[in-house]
């Protein structure tokens, strides 16, 4: 049970989404209101689908003449991040009941997720002050998707303006990303896919098809990458001459002569510390990779 001191810390936590969510939810409810639903339908579909990008997307995608299967492909693919954000937070649920682990891994969002993770590691916060912040952020969503729907059905306002929401949006997620060659292909890839699809008359799928192109280029370029990293050097850049004490780190390439049979390999037994060696060091010996012995090493060198 959260008492009043921890509700007032999540409200604190989630202030600046419930602001936000009230920007954009009053465009979608707009949005929502123009393919004929009603406030109520829009408050059970924000209560129970709970997704912001998704929600602009159906009406959108609805307008744009997509089939249902096509909707339903592209919210869930939208969507698969939620369920990396709910992953992530399984060590904060250890010893949590069931029920308030579900009820928080199913209410994150974008905004949450990142209020909730600086909390968490800054400490003193739990799971039960993370979902109030859910909580709270999911009904500051759902009452701006009625308001919205209030509002469009009142006033006349521009769909080409509310529709643009959701263009933002979108922007807003790919500004936070990595910047990463393979973000940028998904990036050129997804556009050039759904422009390629809208000129052969694909309207209803583009959305999708330019999505599964940009992951698929990205997974291209990113395996190309993976196997085409250099193996024949030492990966922290260090040359394999002249290692510190004779001695050659695990993995080195061994030295070899000119004539290509392989170098001596020279072994401390007791010598400076410096970068080689010392020549005749007490009990010094040099021996070959097959543990033979080297010419003119077989004997100590008198001090």
């Amino acid at each position: 049970m959260l008492s009043r001191e921890h509700i007032r810390q999540s409200f604190s936590a989630a202030l600046p989404i419930m602001l936000g969510y009230v920007a954009i939810g009053v465009p979608c409810g707009i949005l929502s209101a123009s393919i004929g639903l009603d406030a109520l339908q829009v408050f059970l579909l924000s209560a129970l689908f709970y997704s912001g990008a998704g929600q602009f997307m159906i009406p959108n995608m609805f307008l744009a003449g997509s089939f249902v299967a096509s909707i339903v492909a592209s919210v869930s693919l939208v969507n698969m991040r939620q369920m990396l954000y709910a992953a992530s937070f399984a060590p904060r649920c250890v010893g949590v009941r069931k029920r308030l682990a579900f009820l928080f891994s199913a209410t994150v969002t974008d905004e949450s997720y990142g209020v909730n993770t600086a909390r968490f590691e800054a400490g003193e916060w739990s799971v039960g002050r993370a979902t109030a912040v859910n909580l709270l952020s999911q009904a500051s969503w759902a009452l701006s998707n009625v308001v919205g729907v209030l509002v469009g059905s009142a006033v006349g306002v521009p769909l080409a303006i509310a529709s643009f929401a959701m263009t933002s949006i979108f922007i807003c997620l790919l500004c936070s990303q990595k910047a990463s060659a393979e973000n940028a292909v998904a990036v050129v890839a997804a556009m050039a896919g759904v422009f390629a699809c809208k000129l052969v008359g694909l309207s209803g799928p583009a959305i999708l098809l330019g999505a599964l192109a940009g992951v698929a280029a990205a997974l291209a370029v990113s395996a190309a990458r993976g196997s085409g990293a250099p193996g024949g050097g030492r990966s922290d850049g260090a040359s394999a001459e002249g290692a510190r004490g004779g001695m050659w780190p695990t993995g080195a390439a061994e030295p070899a002569r000119a004539d290509g049979t392989a170098a001596p390999v020279a072994v401390r037994g007791g010598g400076r510390s410096g970068d080689a060696p010392a020549e005749g060091a007490r009990g010094g010996s040099q021996v070959r990779p097959d543990g033979s012995s080297a010419e003119g090493f077989d004997e100590a060198v008198e001090s």
